[in-house]
């Protein structure tokens, strides 16, 4: 067993090198967002998208609503995974599987509470994975990604538990927690941002630390069975 790592909020090529250099399986690329931090244009997402070598995944982070309009920004930007940052109506995610069922879809879960338990059904049919974040959807400043907190895990294990497909798990992970995350919520990869940055740039430091728990909290899961 590996925990698939995400980096997320790349904001050029240089950085991701150094994402790949330290083990990343996928680059997050944000594109614009209501609040948050690591937005890029979508010309500069697509450069990178361009550039990033397989078998590495590129995430298009779009906060459209509608199938139409996911489809188009996929169109400009050409990433191999679009990740879904809001709860918008499982019927429109239905329409992209069937108007794009070449590109992976990932459908961001906000775990405020319980009831995030209960959008799984809806999603599950038509998406390669879901992620749990902390944002708020509905707040007076919607927050969709990259608050830098934690959620329940508590809730986020019963929902890996229960998903028929893959969970990353975001929200506040770095060194000095990723461990306990791996050992409770057991997902599939884990989503990175705010904590390995430093005044808002990659930080190489806390990059190989993190990635350097990831992979003892790994060996000692699967030494456990």
């Amino acid at each position: 067993m590996r925990t698939r790592i995400k980096i997320c909020c790349i904001a050029s090529i240089d950085e991701a090198q150094l994402a790949i250099a330290a083990g990343a399986d996928a680059l997050g690329l944000v594109a614009a967002m209501p609040s948050g931090p690591g937005v890029i244009p979508d010309a500069r997402i697509a450069r990178i998208a361009a550039w990033a070598p397989p078998p590495v995944s590129t995430f298009l982070l779009t906060a459209e609503t509608t199938a139409p309009r996911i489809a188009d920004h996929i169109a400009a930007t050409l990433p191999t995974t679009v990740q879904i940052v809001n709860h918008i109506d499982p019927r429109e995610v239905a329409e992209l599987a069937r108007m794009l069922p070449q590109v992976r879809r990932v459908q961001v879960i906000h775990v405020e509470n319980q009831q995030a338990l209960g959008m799984m059904d809806a999603y599950a049919p038509h998406v390669h994975a879901f992620l749990l974040d902390s944002g708020k959807p509905c707040g007076a400043i919607q927050e969709l990604g990259g608050t830098g907190r934690i959620h329940d895990w508590a809730i986020s294990a019963r929902f890996v538990r229960a998903s028929p497909v893959p969970v990353f798990l975001a929200g506040g992970l770095d060194d000095s927690n990723v461990a306990a995350a791996l050992r409770q919520v057991r997902p599939y990869g884990i989503d990175l941002c705010s904590r390995v940055r430093t005044a808002g740039h990659l930080d190489i430091v806390k990059l190989a630390l993190l990635t350097s728990a990831v992979r003892e909290a790994d060996a000692l899961l699967y030494a456990e069975g």
